[in-house]
């Protein structure tokens, strides 16, 4: 059974930090892991401030190793991260590393490092988007209840162009209606912020890589097979 969404993009734009990506007690616990001393008396906006400032009085590769540590510990070795601190520094391992589910970790680490270095780390560009999908359909909008991800960039591929490296590399993922395990590493995060009976509304932020072609989408016409 074929299910017809009408879909319109609503906002669309750049962004360099990813929403509630670091916290206070992050920056903490990089202070202690740099040998900062006492934090306690800092400010919030003071305890990020040292935190940027303290990684900055280090040599690049050795921050990063820091950053990297922290984020990865228990995923990566210390050759792989000894390694990577030198990579990162030129390359965007979040668009890059071959395990997609660390990609959005990958882009936070090149955020904090870009940030401290001002700009000696390679440039971290993600998007944020919100997405309208209406249909008269009604049932059609359960399929967003299980495996929200996978529905949804199925029906987003479909506005976007032929040559799009979504869909250059995860054409047969895109064309079937079984699993597509990647679409939860693809979307780093996703919102639902509004249902009524006929449509849902999703606030959306991934990879630059993945969606930038989405920019120039206002509104298209998606159909899914897939049954409801």
């Amino acid at each position: 059974m074929k299910t017809h969404f009408a879909v319109e993009a609503i906002k669309f734009k750049t962004i360099n930090v990813l929403p509630n990506s670091w916290t206070t007690d992050d920056f903490k616990n990089i202070l202690e892991l740099v040998e900062y001393g006492d934090a306690s008396d800092l400010s919030d906006k003071e305890v990020e401030e040292m935190c940027l400032l303290s990684l900055a009085d280090l040599e690049p590769e050795e921050s990063a190793e820091i950053v990297l540590k922290y984020l990865f510990k228990d995923q990566l070795n210390d050759g792989q991260i000894q390694n990577l601190s030198h990579e990162i520094q030129n390359e965007k391992t979040w668009e890059e590393y071959a395990d997609l589910s660390m990609h959005e970790t990958f882009f936070n680490a090149g955020q904090l490092l870009y940030k401290a270095y001002n700009g000696k780390f390679a440039h971290p560009e993600a998007v944020q988007f919100v997405v309208k999908l209406s249909t008269k359909q009604r049932p059609a909008l359960q399929l967003f209840d299980k495996n929200a991800e996978q529905t949804l960039i199925r029906v987003l591929a479909q506005g976007m162009p032929d040559n799009t490296l979504l869909k250059r590399l995860f054409d047969d993922q895109l064309a079937d209606d079984g699993d597509f395990k990647e679409a939860k590493d693809i979307l780093w995060q996703l919102k639902e912020t509004e249902r009524t009976d006929t449509a849902v509304t999703f606030d959306i932020v991934s990879s630059h890589c993945w969606f930038d072609d989405f920019r120039y989408v206002e509104t298209f016409e998606a159909d899914l097979e897939a049954h409801v």
